[in-house]
């Protein structure tokens, strides 16, 4: 019997771990680096350990600290969530000869189906159709490559999430691809083995849910579509697939649960698969865990996957709601990043002042932050996986939609924009989704903010009076009389503040309950505080939530979120830059240096 859980993980799993844990009635252990202190999943766990030191090798992939947590707080059961060392073959070995039940499949089960190259040989052997490859030996890279034609993919054997992959066009890019996918996937997973295979063309990504127990049984709990993605990696899931009728999904099926019953697996576990327009699969990796898309898996056949793998992981058979599972509805998924889709989708970092989204039965947030949360540059960016379940796929994109556009995200960067945009676009509607998805738009147009200028100039309007209001409600004497340079009623007053689109100039007179903007616009005011302003002008009326964090304000009205910096009186003087020096878009570390000074430099050649 399960009574005391360590999760070896940090963030939104964590916390996902932890909630259903905390409906068994079993205590929770975190662990956390020095980074993470403050952050949500140490603060909700029963009991927290700190792992020294702040990079994830010093922390969440040092096998000795984790288990040393493990045996001072005295667990007796290890979730390793996804990531880090939950595909550490090593590592479940170590969990069970310390007495520990490791909640995951068999190391034998992590160390084959770890390797992209091992799990590639034994679905070839199991009759799984496989894509075109070869593995990297003694042999030139180059012949190999041009057998199976360019495009080629480089792949690391561990790992997944894209990391250690590299599309080559040419040949002669080749081995530079080779290098960095090996140092990628070293860094990432500590292996640095990779492959070459065949690139397919816009294929759908579809993966089958399977799970297996002790008694022998396998299951397959239907598809999930992951199509949709940037840099190879996943951002918006859902289920069941439009590509996958019954009998399709019948096939796929019963392909999973044959390699899955090929090394005996017992707990979660996905199998991917890659689909071409015919509808012909190719298989793509098993991934021995819980993935990070189970919600929306969860939310159609109405599942708990997480109480499944504990109970599986403590002898218990599959129970019969999941032999007996059915698809009901759709369910969608988007996961939040902190990055800049405008700027290459470059992770970025800072502090998250507010992080809310509206309350409704039909969504679901599993969020990794909370108000008041740092995003560092030492974990992976993803803030949260938001989820739509409703009847009709329509409906869950709708509803998805909505409840992004209504989040009050007050922090760095995001991708919350693109991802609107893609479940309100037509293709998207349509079911035409592939892996090149993105590659179809214009991203300066799909990922540009959701307020248009003219939101912007009305939000400007809206902080304007907000500002001044919050200026009044500070001073020691007279708090009715309008602030700025003249305190009078009747003069104009004037602001500034720069958005996306453009600088907004706002000069405006508050005449008793009216107030007069430029060229005469006038408006009543029907709620004008620090936090919120309300107006209205001819039949429309706006309300604006205010937020102010030094220059940056928020002002969220309904579904258009508005970021503007307020363009100061007097500005500060710019610092002066060293004459050819380089401005990172992006935290970053230095991995290599190509020249040297006194060397002369062609266009287009790496420096750096």
């Amino acid at each position: 019997m399960i009574t005391r859980v360590l999760v070896a993980n940090r963030g939104e799993i964590a916390r996902r771990v932890f909630r259903t844990c905390r409906e068994m009635g079993i205590t929770t252990v975190a662990v956390f680096s020095d980074a993470d202190a403050d952050e949500p999943h140490v603060l909700e766990a029963d009991l927290a350990v700190n792992l020294a030191g702040s990079t994830p090798g010093e922390t969440y992939l040092n096998m000795d600290a984790v288990l040393n947590a493990a045996e001072s707080t005295e667990a007796d059961a290890v979730h390793p969530g996804y990531g880090f060392l939950a595909e550490n073959a090593d590592f479940a070995s170590r969990v069970a000869e310390a007495g520990l039940t490791w909640i995951g499949p068999s190391p034998e089960a992590i160390r084959v189906m770890g390797s992209k190259i091992e799990s590639k040989r034994l679905m070839e052997q199991s009759g799984v159709p496989i894509t075109p490859g070869f593995e990297i030996g003694t042999l030139e890279l180059v012949p190999l490559a041009e057998g199976l034609g360019f495009p080629v993919l480089v792949k690391a054997s561990a790992g997944g999430g894209g990391k250690g992959m590299r599309i080559v066009e040419r040949a002669d890019d080749l081995d530079a691809a080779v290098d960095g996918a090996r140092r990628e996937a070293a860094g990432a997973f500590g292996d640095d083995t990779v492959f070459v295979e065949k690139y397919l063309e816009a294929p759908r990504h579809v993966e089958i849910q399977v799970f297996g127990d002790s008694q022998g049984h396998v299951i397959s709990l239907f598809e999930r579509e992951c199509s949709i993605q940037r840099r190879h990696q996943k951002i918006v899931e859902e289920a069941p697939s439009t590509a996958v009728g019954p009998e399709l999904r019948d096939r796929m099926g019963q392909a999973a649960v044959a390699a899955a019953r090929a090394v005996d697996y017992v707990g979660a576990g996905t199998v991917e698969f890659l689909m071409d327009r015919q509808g012909d699969f190719y298989f793509l990796e098993v991934n021995t865990r819980l993935q990070v898309e189970h919600p929306v898996t969860e939310a159609i056949t109405g599942l708990d996957l997480v109480r499944m793998q504990i109970d599986v992981a403590a002898g218990e058979p599959l129970p019969d709601e999941a032999t007996d599972a059915q698809i009901t509805g759709h369910a969608i998924e988007v996961r939040l990043y902190a990055e800049d889709p405008l700027n290459g989708f470059l992770p970025v970092t800072g502090r998250f002042d507010r992080f809310q989204f509206p309350t409704t039965e039909a969504v679901r947030v599993d969020a990794g932050i909370a108000d008041g949360s740092d995003v560092s540059i030492h974990y992976d960016p993803m803030l949260a996986k938001v989820i739509a379940h409703a009847d009709t796929r329509d409906e869950a994109a709708a509803i998805l939609a909505r409840s992004l556009r209504s989040a009050r995200l007050h922090g760095p960067a995001n991708n919350r924009a693109l991802l609107v945009r893609i479940l309100e676009n037509e293709q998207f509607a349509a079911g035409a989704t592939d892996t090149h998805f993105l590659e179809r738009f214009e991203m300066s147009e799909l990922a540009a903010p959701l307020a248009s200028e003219e939101d912007e100039a009305y939000a400007a309007r809206a902080l304007a009076l907000a500002d001044q209001a919050h200026e009044r409600s500070r001073a020691a004497v007279m708090k009715t009389i309008p602030s700025g340079f003249r305190n009078s009623p009747s003069a104009p007053q004037h602001r500034a503040y720069a958005g996306f689109h453009a600088e907004h100039h706002v000069s405006y007179e508050i005449r008793n309950e009216h107030v007069v903007f430029e060229s005469q616009d006038h408006a009543s005011l029907d709620v004008v505080t620090p936090e919120l302003v309300e107006f209205t002008r001819g039949k429309t009326t706006r309300s604006f939530r205010i937020a102010r964090y030094g220059s940056v304000r928020h002002a969220d009205r309904d579904t258009v979120p508005v970021r503007l910096v307020e363009v100061a009186r007097f500005p500060e003087p710019l610092e002066e830059e060293d004459a050819g020096s380089l401005l990172a878009p992006m935290p970053g570390k230095i991995v290599r240096v190509e020249t040297q000074v006194g060397d002369s430099v062609e266009e287009g050649e790496v420096l750096v």
